[in-house]
């Protein structure tokens, strides 16, 4: 598939192939959903804890008679039913990352790629290069692109002086191609591509 080349001054720069096998699959939600899930999974630092009834601190001493009482044979205040108590089946110190094989993470990543070539958001950028490291000016450019909520992603490295213009734009996110994933394409509207992250992605998933 043939996608034209755009300068960050809107300008054309030719034309690029991109690979279909790459950049025109078949759309599949299921892949995308378990993707970002995973991702997301191993984001969580799994350190939500409460106390259970044996690390409560409380009398274990029988403090109502056995009958009589018109209540419950209650013989401990670090019952769950009590205020102070212990918690019962409430979270525990846990890793909640879960497996998903190479071969998937690689089909993901290329089904993302071709979600936003089908829906006609995705950008090829001739170089993602920008000398005046001033927000404002790059801001203006973005605007004029139309570009309101995009992910950038270059080459090996990313312009030091694009990068710090873009670094306090809002919704806008650049990265180098090796950090390219799933949850970063999808939250964002535009896909932007340099040749260089064509190139790198290609050779990365081919």
């Amino acid at each position: 598939m043939k996608l034209d080349v755009l300068n960050l001054d809107a300008s054309s720069a030719g034309n690029i192939d991109l690979a279909e096998e790459i950049f025109g699959l078949e759309v599949r939600r299921d892949i995308l959903h378990r993707m970002v899930t995973w991702q997301l999974a191993k984001r969580r630092a799994g350190t939500h804890k409460v106390k259970e009834k044996s690390e409560i601190s409380a009398t274990t001493k029988k403090f109502v008679r056995q009958k009589g009482s018109g209540g419950a044979r209650h013989g401990s205040r670090k019952a769950v039913q009590f205020r102070g108590g212990g918690v019962a089946h409430g979270p525990r110190v846990r890793d909640h990352s879960h497996d998903l094989t190479k071969k998937f993470r690689k089909l993901a990543l290329k089904t993302a790629l071709s979600a936003k070539a089908k829906d006609g958001k995705l950008i090829v950028l001739d170089n993602a290069d920008f000398s005046d490291s001033k927000t404002k000016a790059l801001a203006v450019v973005f605007s004029k692109l139309g570009w309101k909520s995009a992910l950038i992603i270059d080459g090996a490295s990313v312009n030091e002086g694009f990068a710090r213009a873009a670094r306090n734009i809002p919704q806008i996110d650049v990265l180098p191609q090796v950090g390219a994933n799933v949850y970063d394409i999808l939250r964002r509207d535009t896909l932007v591509l340099t040749k260089g992250a064509v190139e790198a992605l290609e050779a990365r998933l081919k």
